[in-house]
């Protein structure tokens, strides 16, 4: 494919349908790449990160920060690919797939994702918006169809609420819309948030988790993903670029402690703060954790009623990574 028919079938969402279109896509995106950039630009402050720099058919333009250490080139994405296929297909069948396709399963996520962002970096400056949008959008869908294929029920949804008097009668329902809303034998497990990054967003979650649970009277799991928290800056030399880190620790662990804790929080591309911290390493963790272990211990406790709960299905429209 040349990069105008990549940026072309990246921002066409209908295109990506099931696991198998994300990899389809990530190989000839990778394959592009081979050859068909201008350059490759080092991060001057984290050398690992890369900038990917198209020619004239992108504008010129510079990509997001690339993990080089978990960003797949073809051939290895062709080979992992396969394998994070099987280890889904043990997970469904509920057995745990060895340790060693952990790191796979987090590459193979990673490299999916980064290729629809980083083909959506060659759109012109007028429709950056629109490239946030698509790309956060296809990054929700990934994760949901991961979940599913895993045969768990996961929807994107609008929950309709019921808030109740002290006798337990029901007052009104409020409408509550999440990227994740897990449900197994009629009620309502996990409710989560995905995004590309938490930037502006954490707030957000750890007070959905709050006003939900208050208003329900219940404690139904509230998680949160992640692709990565690092964003391009420019530095003093001319044509040079590194990375910020776009994560609030401060924010984190304020709501972690004064408010209320989430259920999981999950990248791909982990900071390594989130691994040195004491407080921020015990509530924050690979997104292997989450399909490995996590998952599945918190679909054994005791969920919603989804008698109680109307699950009206659909993706959310607002989201924006």
């Amino acid at each position: 494919m040349s990069l105008t028919d990549l940026v072309n079938h990246a921002t066409d969402k209908k295109r990506f349908q099931n696991i198998q279109d994300y990899i389809n896509f990530c190989n000839s995106y990778l394959k592009f790449i081979e050859t068909g950039l201008q350059a490759r630009i080092v991060s001057q402050n984290e050398n690992h990160y890369q900038f990917y720099q198209y020619k004239t058919d992108g504008y010129y333009n510079i990509t997001r920060p690339i993990n080089t250490s978990l960003m797949y080139e073809e051939s290895v994405f062709e080979t992992n690919s396969v394998h994070f296929l099987q280890s889904l297909e043990q997970l469904r069948d509920r057995q745990l797939p060895d340790d060693g396709l952990r790191q796979v399963l987090i590459c193979t996520i990673y490299t999916m994702q980064q290729s629809i962002g980083a083909a959506l970096d060659a759109l012109p400056s007028g429709r950056s918006n629109q490239a946030r949008k698509v790309n956060g959008d296809l990054f929700e869908r990934l994760i949901r169809l991961i979940i599913s294929d895993l045969n768990i029920d996961c929807v994107a949804g609008t929950a309709q609420v019921p808030i109740k008097d002290d006798n337990g009668e029901v007052l009104f329902h409020t409408s509550y819309q999440q990227d994740l809303l897990i449900s197994k034998e009629d009620e309502l497990k996990i409710i989560g948030s995905v995004k590309t990054s938490s930037k502006d967003r954490i707030d957000k979650i750890f007070v959905d988790k709050f006003l939900y649970n208050k208003l329900t009277s219940t404690d139904v799991p509230h998680i949160a993903i992640f692709l990565n928290d690092v964003q391009r800056k420019k530095t003093k030399k001319q044509n040079c670029y590194g990375i910020n880190a776009t994560f609030l620790p401060g924010h984190f662990k304020a709501y972690t402690i004064k408010l209320n804790p989430l259920d999981g929080v999950y990248y791909c591309d982990i900071r390594p703060n989130m691994i040195t911290d004491p407080l921020l390493s015990q509530h924050i963790q690979t997104i292997d954790h989450f399909f490995y272990d996590d998952l599945w211990n918190l679909l054994s406790r005791d969920g919603q009623s989804l008698e109680e709960v109307e699950i009206e299905e659909g993706e959310n429209e607002e989201s924006e990574a």
